[in-house]
């Protein structure tokens, strides 16, 4: 996953962030917009511990990172467990959010792999290129997070 070949292979996008159409970041955590907030209705995930496939903890969802252009959440920031001032972006749509037990689940990847997910340069921003290595990272694990997963079903 590491590597980033195979299913966690990623392209070489520029490494800026995507602009909207008032040219500032199009995906920003909420932190970083005021005028953003998450439906009343909806789950709000921060704070929530954040669990692998194993059942091992991953981390803790500190902030939720939305795009401004489509209104929805892109992200989920997760404080590394066990690693002081880690923090790594999920991809949303690989995040099941549980409301009633207060938790979110990776399928894709074990509690360990947070890790060594990849990083932001800037805490305020995702680039092109970061969200390619952050996708083909968590998407890689679909394949590559067990030794089972890379075996005939049969």
């Amino acid at each position: 996953m590491i590597d980033g070949v195979g299913p966690a292979s990623y392209a070489q996008r520029e490494d800026v962030p995507e602009m909207t159409i008032n040219n500032v970041p199009t995906i920003v955590p909420l932190r970083a917009d005021s005028t953003l907030t998450i439906e009343s209705r909806d789950p709000d995930p921060r704070g929530m511990p954040v669990y692998g496939a194993d059942g091992q903890t991953g981390g803790v969802v500190t902030d939720v990172w939305v795009d401004r252009a489509e209104m929805l959440i892109r992200y989920l920031e997760v404080e590394v467990a066990g690693v002081t001032g880690r923090r790594v972006l999920l991809p949303m749509m690989m995040a099941q959010i549980n409301k009633s037990r207060g938790w979110v689940n990776v399928e894709a990847v074990l509690g360990s792999h947070f890790a060594d997910a990849p990083t932001l340069a800037n805490p305020n921003q995702v680039t092109k290129f970061e969200e390619d290595k952050i996708t083909g990272y968590f998407g890689g694990g679909n394949l590559y997070a067990t030794p089972a997963r890379q075996e005939p079903l049969l």
